[in-house]
């Protein structure tokens, strides 16, 4: 009986040891994923790894075999760079680039140092745990003038109506106003957003397009405390009777134009009953006509002469 539960128990020993084993490797791999999750997460906050932990980062970055080589990853970092609009981790570059993040930081050294040395106009910094292209502040003069200068400047004919129908329609979508005014105004309402002017005001419940309102710098900007402070539409709209005129004047010209369009297009009427005309035979055609009919003629009395001189003899 002994004998025979021997093998049983081995085998139940070894099962228990290899889930043990199993267990414990499961174990140590989360505790190396959650050390790296954390480790990235103190980089993306600005706070410095080092050790182990900086080891792990290391390994989260795959390098590719055919890496690039130093100049084209300095000219992929000031690409990646110019297009962002907020600090990016170093790890994150190092991700986007594949190479290892000591290079990557190195690089981006040298790149700061450059520019500082040919005295840009604009730098390269470490701030906020993620590295960002700033203006110097000897360029801060020309840069303040210039945002003012935009901020001020007068808005054309079309933002103009374009915001007179979003603050009397608020809030409406972009294709409700391009249909009002009959044209596109992607570009008008991207510069009024721009300017401050306007601002998205939630989805449409039923089309889900985005729906769009004044802002308060433009009651601010118009002198009003709010909107209930618009001037009435009414008085500067035309009396019914002059829109009745010129109504029906333009019904009337539609009409008429469309009239001499149809029979332009339809032309002279024909009558399928009338009998063909006659040929027109022009003047040169009628005399050649009477010259061969005189030809015809002599070669008659021709041949009436020769019978006749033939019967006498």
């Amino acid at each position: 009986m002994t004998e025979n539960q021997t093998p049983d128990l081995q085998a139940q020993s070894e099962a228990a040891t290899a889930d043990a084993l199993e267990s414990v490797s499961s174990t140590e791999t989360a505790d190396t994923a959650e050390a790296a999750d954390t480790a990235e997460a103190e980089v993306a906050e600005g706070v410095p790894v080092e050790g182990d932990v900086a080891a792990l980062l290391e390994e989260d970055v795959v390098v590719a075999e055919d890496a690039i080589d130093d100049v084209t990853m300095r000219r992929a970092l000031e690409a990646i760079l110019m297009v962002s609009d907020e600090p990016l981790p170093v790890l994150m570059l190092a991700r986007t680039v594949g190479r290892a993040i000591a290079d990557v930081t190195a690089g981006l050294a040298e790149l700061s140092a450059e520019y500082t040395e040919q005295g840009r106009g604009f730098d390269l910094r470490e701030v906020g745990g993620g590295w960002r292209y700033y203006t110097r502040e000897d360029t801060a003069l020309y840069v303040e003038r210039f945002v003012l200068d935009g901020q001020q400047s007068r808005l054309t004919q079309a933002a103009l109506e374009t915001l007179a129908v979003v603050a009397y329609k608020q809030p409406v979508s972009r294709a409700r106003v391009s249909a009002i005014r009959g044209v596109n105004v992607d570009g008008v309402m991207r510069t009024l957003i721009t300017r401050g002017l306007l601002e998205e005001a939630g989805p449409d419940t039923e089309s889900q397009s985005t729906l769009y309102r004044t802002t308060s710098y433009f009651l601010e900007r118009m002198g009003m405390q709010s909107l209930d402070d618009l001037p009435e539409l009414a008085p500067y709209l035309p009396e019914m009777d002059d829109m009745e005129e010129e109504l029906a004047a333009q019904a009337t010209a539609g009409a008429e134009q469309e009239t001499a369009s149809a029979e332009e297009d339809a032309g002279p009427i024909e009558n399928d009953l009338a009998p063909p005309a006659a040929p027109v035979v022009e003047e040169d055609e009628e005399e050649d006509s009477e010259e061969l009919s005189g030809d015809e003629a002599d070669d008659g009395l021709a041949r009436g002469e020769t019978d006749e001189s033939a019967t006498r003899g």
